[in-house]
């Protein structure tokens, strides 16, 4: 099968480590990855903001740059997200949709598609795992707390291969953190006090790291934590699984 690997731009700005790991991790797998050059946003940041036409001629962009993939895979819940649920409706009658239904995180592909069950990289540290809100209602990574479903949590699966890690989860496990994107901007004050709730219960799991499947969230933590003084570290999952490879 042939993967686009789509990197979004806070990836490829603020943590491009994130998307070196994923491409490590997919080619130690023995897949057959690509990086498609001249990629773009998928249009999530401006349809969150109110202007859904300004996400449209992006969205038509990236169906054409992944149009000839069997999967394409990015290390975001909520770019995933915007494109699984969003494009078919935005690009309804004007370009062809593809991509809402092949499109993946990373997370998700590795335990459902690939069925992952070799051991892989070295990790000797406690982790507290952050389940980010686009992954456990919109992508089904985990078992969301309000539901009464078997529990399971598909992040915890894939970072139990790796070797020398704990694994925690903290009191109220999949509990927004408080970015939510455009919240993070409009209610600036509200979004700070639920991170530093959500960045508390972290801290008492007595966890060194703070992982999740999103960027996003880690870097409003990893924010809060700066500006509180708390010591503890931030690595995106795929990193942790890529660790020592």
């Amino acid at each position: 099968m042939k993967i686009g690997l789509f990197i979004p731009c806070y990836v490829d700005a603020v943590y491009p480590e994130v998307g070196v790991a994923t491409y490590k991790l997919l080619r130690h797998l023995g897949l057959d990855v690509t990086y498609p050059l001249q990629q773009t946003c998928c249009g999530q940041p401006m349809a969150n903001a109110g202007f859904e036409k300004a996400a449209i001629p992006l969205a038509e962009k990236f169906e054409d740059k992944f149009a000839e993939f069997d999967y394409v895979v990015a290390p975001s819940v909520s770019c995933t997200a915007f494109v699984r649920l969003n494009y078919p409706r935005l690009l309804e009658g004007r370009h062809q949709c593809v991509s809402s239904g092949k499109i993946m995180d990373v997370i998700e592909f590795l335990h459902d598609v690939v069925k992952v069950d070799r051991r892989l990289g070295t990790f000797p540290h406690v982790v507290s795992l952050h389940n980010s809100c686009h992954g456990v209602r919109e992508l089904g990574l985990s078992s969301p707390s309000e539901t009464n479903v078997p529990k399971f949590n598909k992040i915890r699966d894939l970072l139990e291969l790796v070797d020398g890690i704990k694994v925690v989860e903290p009191e109220r496990p999949d509990e927004c953190c408080g970015f939510g994107g455009m919240f993070a901007v409009e209610e600036t004050a509200i979004s700070a006090q639920m991170g530093r709730d959500k960045l508390e219960r972290h801290i008492q799991t007595g966890a060194e790291y703070i992982t999740g499947p999103d960027c996003s969230c880690l870097m409003h933590l990893a924010g809060v934590a700066h500006r509180e003084g708390r010591g503890i570290q931030f690595k995106h999952a795929v990193e942790i699984l890529a660790a020592g490879l």
